[in-house]
């Protein structure tokens, strides 16, 4: 099962309200707030379509660039314990710590078939 949604390169959430009886959902991976519903499956696809390209419209009569998700780099706290014995372990690979967690992730991430 897929808990997500993938439009233009933005991805965006599924969520269940048995209050409201309506699915809804956010884009994922950005600072903007870009939310979306819809009382069936189909008609919250359309809406988080629907709602990417609002967004990426506004972005260009503003002439501001849309945030990306995403990109490559992000901080990561480990604690100092595993900061350190990392970064030990990169240097007796000779690797650098971000090759070593790099490859850390690629090696779960193919683990586990994803």
């Amino acid at each position: 099962m897929n808990n997500m949604l993938q439009y233009k390169g933005y991805l965006g959430s599924i969520e269940f309200s048995e209050a409201d009886g309506v699915f809804y959902g956010k884009v994922q991976g950005i600072r903007s707030l870009i939310s979306y519903e819809g009382a069936t499956a189909k008609a919250l696809l359309e809406d988080f379509h629907g709602a990417i390209d609002d967004y990426l419209e506004l972005c260009a009569e503003n002439g501001i660039k849309p945030e990306t998700a995403y990109k490559g780099s992000l901080n990561v706290r480990l604690g100092t314990d595993l900061h350190r014995r990392a970064a030990i372990f990169a240097i007796n690979h000779s690797q650098s710590l971000n090759s070593f967690i790099e490859e850390a992730v690629r090696d779960k991430l193919a683990a586990s078939n994803g």
